[in-house]
């Protein structure tokens, strides 16, 4: 995995099965698979954070909320 930042404490990767991760802080928050379906996680995190999931994930649609362990299993 290549990691790319977005701005400070946030940044992306794409994963070897195409599945682009959202970190914020290093923790994986949201992800965009191969089908094009959006995913983010159902933990509350930090204003900051939100703001970054929030910021990533516009306008990508219907956005699934996902449980924390199923965007682990991206990683």
């Amino acid at each position: 995995m290549r990691i790319k930042t977005g701005s400070p404490n946030l940044h992306y990767t794409y994963s070897s099965e195409g599945v682009l991760i959202l970190f914020s802080y290093g923790i994986p928050v949201a992800a965009t698979l191969p089908s094009g379906r959006a995913v983010r996680s159902s933990t509350k995190y930090s204003v900051t954070t939100t703001k970054h999931i929030n910021k990533w994930l516009q306008g990508a649609g219907n956005v699934d909320i996902v449980d924390q362990d199923f965007i682990n299993g991206l990683v």
